[in-house]
């Protein structure tokens, strides 16, 4: 997964994959959503990003299944 974001348009691009997009798809007036062929999540674009995604913190954490 890649996470791009262009300052001058406050806009994030998540990237899921790199298949072809087949469609995409308006969440909201601010996301939407790229489409390969099988309906699965190719990317995510996100207008006005500070404000609806939060941008400026990011993180990562990686969580272990702990069984019993």
């Amino acid at each position: 997964m890649k996470i791009k974001y262009f300052l001058d348009t406050d806009t994030a691009l998540v990237e899921f994959s790199t298949h072809p997009i087949q469609e995409t798809k308006e969440i909201n007036e601010n996301i939407c959503i790229d489409l390969d062929k099988n309906g699965n999540l190719v990317n995510m674009t996100i207008e006005h990003a500070r404000s609806q995604a939060n941008i400026s913190e990011l993180s990562f954490q990686q969580l272990e299944n702990k069984t019993a």
